[in-house]
């Protein structure tokens, strides 16, 4: 006979529903989560996988929310997270206070001064910041950015390290046409000024789903390095963001030519099998050879 089926326990379909929802692909959480919600048919479990996927999710994709009150939009990022569910918006001094699960900003309240860096540190700051603005609104239509300083907020002069880092999340969705994408970078630059240098350190992040008929993901990942003189404030946001575009330009380059101009080299070959059930090779250095329609008016007797 065979075994009965056991039946999951609600942590184990917590867990279970968790993972769906964390992995779901950039602005398809809520697709996800109403599914499982219909699957489970069980709502304390899903209210306590939502709560506890959601805040991961939004933090790991860095989501962007529109502030009320026309204070405009706030990224929802690890290096912004203050307590609860609160985000500081550097570029405004607000911190927001977002509903994760809804995921909407609900309230706006200013920024204390020991939320914010020294005004030191934050002319080095804000200086980064509009710079990477005009850089994200070229490269990323649809990019939000937010320069936070996480380490030495605290600092009033020269003569003391501190750590800026700069994040970009851009993201189009289109799942009406069955398609999502989105763009993640982080930049950590170590001001270092005993030495006189900055050290930048990033970390970039592709993601895109096409799911017309099939399920077709791309999760790339990419890491990297780079230096330059510490400079004046906006000699050094310059050049940082001269680094950063670089890096960035680059790697797109690059992850263009290993998906796209390299299908019909190597994966579509994969794709195929060795030999065909006819035994012979196909000849992929003269494709030119077959023609659909002469084979076809071949078949069917067409033009004799």
């Amino acid at each position: 006979m065979a075994e009965e089926e056991t039946e999951l326990s609600d942590k184990q379909k917590k867990e279970i529903a968790k993972w769906f929802l964390l992995n779901a692909p950039a602005g398809e959480i809520q697709y996800v989560a109403k599914d499982l919600k219909s699957v489970l048919n069980n709502d304390d479990v899903y209210d306590e996988a939502a709560s506890e996927a959601f805040p991961v999710y939004n933090k790991s994709h860095m989501i962007c929310l529109e502030m009320p009150g026309r204070f405009g939009d706030v990224l929802v990022t690890s290096y912004g997270e203050l307590q609860g569910n609160e985000y500081l918006d550097p570029k405004t001094a607000q911190v927001a206070i977002v509903d994760h699960v809804k995921q909407v900003c609900t309230e706006v309240r200013p920024a204390t001064d020991e939320e914010l860096p020294t005004p030191y540190v934050e002319e080095y700051r804000c200086a980064l910041e509009a710079e990477m603005l005009k850089y994200v609104s070229e490269a990323y239509p649809k990019g939000s950015c937010s320069v936070y300083c996480i380490n030495g907020k605290d600092v009033e002069g020269p003569g003391n390290d501190f750590e800026l880092v700069a994040v970009i999340s851009a993201a189009r969705l289109s799942p009406q046409n069955f398609c999502t994408g989105s763009w993640r970078s982080i930049w950590n630059i170590e001001c270092k000024d005993d030495i006189q240098v900055l050290e930048l350190k990033g970390k970039l992040q592709v993601g895109a789903h096409y799911f017309e008929e099939g399920n077709v993901q791309l999760d790339a990942k990419h890491e990297c390095r780079d230096s330059t003189m510490f400079q004046s404030p906006d000699d050094g946001a310059i050049a940082i963001a001269s680094l950063i575009r670089h890096h960035e330009t680059e790697y797109l380059a690059s992850l263009e030519v290993a998906s796209y101009l390299n299908l019909p080299d190597a994966t579509f070959k994969d794709l195929r099998r060795k030999l065909p059930v006819t035994r012979t090779l196909f000849p992929w250095h003269s494709t030119s050879q077959f023609n659909l329609t002469r084979e076809i008016s071949k078949e069917l007797g067409i033009g004799k």
